[in-house]
């Protein structure tokens, strides 16, 4: 039987798939601003064609954030298209656990 090891508490997913520590930080960074700008559109029951005019981008755009390719956004994207849609971005930075 084989033995799995347990993550260290808040390594996060991105941790588990193998990711170096900064690159699975900056990941879960994405990751949660992808979903607060999912949440906003669906909230406001927003099409992808009001929500690409109302941030500023393309349609295609909106598909590839809903779809989750979040190799294609950059944090200084996310946070252009976090504020554009009148969100805030609060930082909190603490040690590692």
């Amino acid at each position: 039987m084989q033995r799995m090891t347990k993550a260290k508490p808040g390594a996060g997913v991105f941790s588990d798939l193998g990711f170096s520590p900064a690159e699975a930080e900056n990941l879960r960074i994405r990751s949660a601003m992808m979903r607060a700008l999912v949440s906003f559109i669906r909230q406001n029951e927003l099409t992808q064609a009001r929500t690409a005019k109302l941030l500023g981008v393309s349609q295609p755009r909106i598909s590839d954030l809903i779809r989750g390719k979040i190799r294609l956004f950059s944090i200084d994207n996310l946070v252009t298209l976090l504020a554009a849609a009148g969100l805030r971005v609060d930082l909190k930075i603490k040690k590692a656990a």
